[in-house]
């Protein structure tokens, strides 16, 4: 063909999106050639939140560039909603589950219901019998907010306290509390002088912790305390309860998963957040969706995944979550 005519080809497929240009006098191709089964792929999601919200959209979002049909429910933080979801996805004959649910005394029944139906298993967050797991490594967290723990008590109090108070999760299990246990470990070696260890069971709910820390704060002295639980939610409530009694300036916390809620919370100017460790949600879906897939085109794949994780902090947040101040800023203007 003549140059001019090749130009004029390129030019057309581009204007009408089937090309696009890379480079002066390079092209991609905007078309995606499918080959094979196009899988259907159940995902139960946690509940409402923003942790799973985030879990949530970047599945969406995986999905549709790796061209997956995606069949979603909502365990709404429900045990009985889990179990029924289960059921659900079994009418729906999808080719894998991705479950993420709390409660570990149904983990059994909801992986036997899929292995008896022949369906593969992945488990975000919480792992399940037999199921392949998506999530982060409970004691390097763990380990994480405990040092960062210890770093604040060397800034604030010469590396000393009176109380630690752990914001647990029992629901979910051993494996999640290690993030606790972890924590803990890391104090017990570090801290100087003696305090006393104060396990509070929040669900890892926000209202809860509120709830509960506050009624802890009624009957007790004033103490310079180090707070940390099984995720942002809890520690948030906590930190509000000591607001409420005005007993700020005597606890500083540490979170975990650097929520959207937990980064507003590190660029308040008075905060007693030191930080929270980022688990980055955000990006779950690309590697759990590549992870089923490899699963479904039967490769070897590792029992388990970890996330990459850091500690996000008041001089880095902005470096990590650029966006959020755009988000802030919005807000406050009304905008």
């Amino acid at each position: 063909m003549e140059r001019t005519i090749c130009f004029r080809l390129l030019h057309t497929l581009e204007e009408e999106g089937f090309l696009r240009r890379a480079e002066r006098r390079k092209y991609s191709s905007n078309i995606r050639i499918l080959t094979g089964k196009r899988f259907r792929i159940g995902y139960a999601s946690q509940g409402h939140d923003s942790f799973s919200s985030a879990v949530g959209q970047g599945l969406r979002w995986a999905a549709t560039e790796l061209q997956v049909d995606l069949i979603e429910f909502d365990n709404q933080y429900s045990a009985k909603a889990a179990l029924r979801n289960a059921e659900m996805l079994l009418t729906q004959r999808v080719d894998l589950v991705i479950e993420f649910q709390v409660y570990e005394r149904i983990g059994a029944k909801l992986s036997n219901l899929f292995r008896e139906a022949s369906i593969p298993l992945i488990a975000i967050e919480i792992p399940h019998p037999g199921a392949a797991f998506f999530g982060v490594d409970n004691h390097k967290v763990g380990l994480m907010a405990g040092r960062a723990l210890m770093r604040a008590a060397q800034r604030e109090w010469n590396g000393e306290c009176d109380e630690v108070i752990l914001l647990d999760l029992e629901i979910a299990g051993s494996v999640p509390h290690l993030r606790l246990s972890s924590a803990q470990s890391v104090l017990s070696k570090g801290l100087t002088g003696k305090y006393v260890t104060t396990h509070l069971e929040s669900r890892g709910e926000f209202v809860r912790a509120f709830e509960i820390t506050r009624r802890h704060l009624q009957f007790s002295p004033k103490r310079r305390t180090l707070l940390t639980g099984v995720n942002d939610f809890a520690v948030l409530g906590a930190l509000r309860a000591f607001e409420e009694a005005g007993r700020s300036n005597v606890c500083v916390a540490i979170g975990l998963g650097a929520t959207p809620e937990a980064r507003r919370e590190l660029r308040l100017p008075k905060t007693r957040l030191a930080g929270s460790v980022g688990f980055f949600p955000e990006h779950y879906g690309k590697s759990v969706l590549a992870l089923a897939l490899d699963i479904l085109h039967q490769k070897s794949v590792p029992a388990a995944i970890y996330a990459p994780v850091q500690l996000i902090t008041r001089q880095n947040v902005d470096q990590f979550y650029p966006k959020d101040i755009f988000e802030h800023h919005d807000i406050r203007s009304g905008g």
